[in-house]
């Protein structure tokens, strides 16, 4: 191939992984990894909504997007989104597809932990995890997932764990709605891979958010503190955390048609802390 087929091919890779014109969908995505995920995407041009219990938030959140796309098309929208309600999920994604568009890329982002030894859980705690990190997940996917599949064009994304693949102390139930969130995935993949709507996971590594500092239900809360935080990058082999924007541009990724031929798959991006 000559060098200028080459740039050629080179240019036509980065416009397929352009996400120019696509409307996306993040919940949670006010703060930490669903506020990076957002920057990305609208990085990349798409049309961002950020969805999250605290509306305000999203609003700010949404308000400081880039605007990549021509006259501002990435410029964000944020709405008031509680994932364990069906009725004000419709609202939220009923506002979104009336200002922005059809949802063509939603990231299933909203989460909340709880440290807890096993004896310990409580029911309340239990639904509470359960709720938010794997119910909202098919809430909100079962009232896009129509229209994408009458468009017969769609991206489900939804953000798991390295605790969704290795059981760990304390976060029994954590682990448990992250689990489910793989296999939801993967069940729902083979489901509605007939209408060209793909359904992938992706599994952050070590992010430093609320979800680790909470001083009421962060995971540091019970695991030393600082030592503890510094105890889990020890185990990093390419020796640093993980960015809100790396889990962000693994979310493109799978976003864009480069992935196309990419389903029912549960992507770690832990910086090689946990590989398979």
């Amino acid at each position: 191939m000559t060098v200028a087929g080459a740039e050629v091919a080179a240019g036509a890779e980065v416009a397929a992984g352009d996400l120019g014109g696509k409307v996306v969908l993040v919940t949670g995505g006010a703060s930490g990894i669903g506020a990076g995920i957002a920057r990305v995407m609208a990085g990349r041009g798409a049309r961002v909504a950020v969805g999250d219990l605290d509306g305000a938030a999203a609003a700010a959140t949404a308000a400081g997007l880039p605007g990549a796309g021509p006259g501002g098309a990435g410029a964000g929208l944020g709405v008031r989104l509680d994932v364990t309600s069906r009725e004000v999920t419709d609202r939220a994604v009923t506002e979104v597809e009336q200002r922005l568009g059809p949802v063509d890329v939603l990231v299933n982002n909203a989460g909340v932990s709880s440290v807890s030894p096993f004896g310990d859980i409580s029911d309340t705690d239990w639904d509470r995890l359960m709720a938010v990190n794997l119910r909202g997940v098919l809430i909100v996917t079962q009232r896009v997932l129509p229209a994408m599949r009458r468009r017969r064009a769609g991206r489900i994304i939804s953000i798991s764990s390295m605790a969704g693949k290795e059981g760990l102390p304390n976060l029994a139930h954590y682990c448990a709605t992250k689990f489910g969130v793989i296999g939801l995935t993967q069940s729902l993949a083979k489901e509605v891979a007939a209408d060209n709507v793909t359904a992938n996971v992706v599994c952050p590594g070590v992010v430093r958010t609320p979800l680790w500092d909470d001083p009421d239900t962060g995971i540091l809360r019970q695991l030393d503190g600082e030592n503890g935080w510094q105890a889990f990058l020890a185990g990093i082999p390419l020796g640093r955390p993980q960015t809100a924007e790396d889990i962000g541009h693994a979310c493109a990724y799978l976003a864009s048609d480069l992935a196309a031929n990419i389903t029912g798959e549960a992507l770690n991006v832990s910086g090689g802390q946990q590989m398979h």
